[in-house]
């Protein structure tokens, strides 16, 4: 949180390389900013490495350097020139990002110094709950600041401003709106996490870990799960398990209708295929129904993460050993380790030991080490951003709390912005997802009638998997016709409103599967990569009525990261 905080006045700086044409006072303002931008660095390191004394001594310094590009912004000669038609958009812009940057280095930065966040990490298995909500407490007050600043900035008409003025006054939103994701992440957790860590009773959630060897929709298939116990702040685990131990439902759960018409009854009968859909509380609500009817059991939740995430929790516990491998695992191995050396080495019921004992390793070194609260946060929060750690409360009160965060997994019927999403399910029965490469570049068209913008994307699949040598855990059923061939159905998602309007793999039509799932258009096409192949897919498609020239894409998490490209464009009123 902190080092977004300092990325925001870095690329408010940005604004004041087309300060040549406000004047002296401009270049006092760019001179003030850029020496803020280069002390928010210093105070992102001091910070990192726990120097609170010196992070103090930055901080002031900081500050006074806000403080004199907003004066600099702010005498009677900037606010006449502001009133100049045209130029006086883009000086009020300058004016605006100052007081901005100011705001925060004077509100929330010694916020963030004063709160020891050591109160948000689990110290010998257990989360002190008053320090927990003292921390949230002071962090929501952070929020007040970061929602005021974001309403501000959001009032800057942006069809008024030459190109690199708007630029960075888009820039800049994005920054706040990261920060302000954080910041209302924190006062959301100041309400939910006492009662769901057990302070007015027990809870229990199912832990499930997203195979990314075997892609779904949200990461991957749903594989070893274990039970989670909170009380009264301290956690434990409990018993654990496969799904593939609830096997086949013969009388297929409840599944909605529009992802029924998309994927049969197959979510509804396989726990593996619960997450085809990328509606995260869809496929958390059949799972723990699945796992009730299996066990008779019952939890209040499910939380599902991926071995990418494990190696970022890795990077701030440090290495764990997993007594049923004899394997050492680091940040380093995690993924390789658990997404293809484990299918080469080991037997299915070995496996299923392994990856049992590695949650247990792991969950043991996390609750029990005494961890720097920074590596862990910044792990945590990059696990968030990316989508690796999903969470769903079976109570409607909670989820309603927090279900438009990224940790909910919501797939939202109105996007702030146009949303194109690219979802992963694998097709072939078996783990070569590990091999697969991907890139997607969205870019911004035309405007079209009814206030519409086209867009168009491409998405390239590439498979790294060798033509031999294969196990045959890793081969699996072989769905494709040839077993190293690796069969991946990309749905693409259109914007909330919006259309697919034209689907052509490598150039040429092919076959595509069509429905609708919370007001987006869905398309789908199967691709098949032989060892060494690449394809690649173009969509054409329509917003719903939208003034923005911004879109943005939501992706399936894979073992391997995206390569992602955005190309935006002036608003429609411009």
């Amino acid at each position: 949180m902190r080092r977004v905080l300092l990325t925001s006045l870095v690329v408010g700086s940005l604004v004041l390389s087309v300060a040549g044409w406000v004047g002296f006072r401009g270049w006092q303002a760019r001179a003030h900013l850029v020496n803020a931008a280069g002390l928010a660095g210093e105070l992102s390191s001091h910070l990192v490495r726990g120097d609170t004394a010196r992070a103090q001594r930055t901080l002031a310094a900081l500050q006074e350097q806000s403080d004199a590009a907003r004066r600099a912004t702010g005498d009677p000669g900037w606010g006449l020139a502001r009133q100049v038609p045209y130029a006086g958009a883009n000086l009020s812009a300058v004016r605006q990002i100052a007081v901005a940057i100011d705001d925060l280095a004077r509100q929330a930065f010694p916020a963030l110094l004063e709160v020891d966040l050591g109160g948000l990490v689990p110290r010998e298995g257990r989360l002190d709950v008053a320090e927990l909500r003292a921390v949230t407490t002071r962090l929501a007050e952070v929020d007040v600041t970061v929602r005021r600043t974001r309403s501000d900035l959001g009032a800057i008409r942006d069809d008024r401003l030459v190109g690199q003025v708007r630029e960075a006054v888009v820039r800049l939103r994005g920054e706040i709106d990261r920060l302000a994701e954080l910041t209302s992440a924190a006062d959301r957790a100041g309400r939910l996490l006492p009662p769901l860590l057990g302070v007015d009773g027990p809870r229990r959630y199912l832990l499930v870990s997203q195979n990314l060897a075997e892609l779904r929709a949200t990461g991957g298939m749903f594989g070893a799960y274990a039970l989670i116990e909170a009380n009264k702040g301290r956690l434990r685990m409990g018993d654990q398990g496969s799904s593939a131990s609830f096997g086949r439902f013969t009388e297929p759960l409840k599944v909605p209708a529009e992802v029924r018409s998309l994927w049969g009854e197959l979510p509804g009968i396989y726990p593996a295929d619960v997450n085809l859909t990328p509606h995260f509380p869809t496929a958390a609500a059949l799972y723990r129904d699945m796992y009730r009817r299996s066990t008779e059991d019952t939890v209040d939740g499910v939380l599902a993460v991926d071995p990418v995430a494990l190696s970022y929790l890795l990077q701030a516990t440090g290495p764990v050993r997993v007594p049923a491998g004899g394997v050492e695992l680091t940040a380093d191995n995690a993924v390789k380790t658990l997404l293809s050396d484990t299918y080469q080495r080991m037997e299915p019921a070995d496996q299923d030991a392994f990856f049992t004992a590695a949650a247990a390793a792991v969950f043991d070194a996390l609750f029990g080490r005494k961890i720097p609260a920074s590596g862990l946060l910044s792990a945590f929060d990059r696990s968030v951003m990316e989508r690796r750690i999903l969470f769903w409360s079976a109570r409607p009160e909670e989820q309603r709390t927090f279900g438009g965060s990224r940790m909910a997994g919501t797939l939202p019927e109105q996007d702030a912005v146009p949303t194109v999403g690219v979802f992963l399910n694998d097709g072939s029965g078996a783990k070569l997802g590990y091999y697969l490469r991907q890139s997607a570049a969205l870019v911004v068209g035309d405007c079209q009638a009814e206030g519409r913008r086209e867009l168009s994307l491409r998405v390239t699949l590439r498979s790294t998997a060798p033509a031999s040598g294969l196990s045959r855990s890793v081969l699996g059923l072989a769905m494709s016709g040839d077993p190293y061939t690796v069969r991946t159905l990309v749905s693409v998602y259109g914007p909330a409103g919006g259309a697919v309007l034209d689907t052509r793999l490598d150039g040429a039509e092919t076959p595509v599967a069509t429905g609708t799932e919370r007001r987006r258009q869905v398309a789908t096409v199967n691709v098949e990569l032989g060892p060494g192949g690449s394809k690649t897919l173009e969509v054409l498609l329509l917003t719903g009525k939208t003034d923005d020239g911004n879109a943005e894409l939501w992706l399936t998490p894979t073992a391997a990261p995206w390569t992602t490209q955005v190309v935006t464009a002036p608003s429609c009123s411009q």
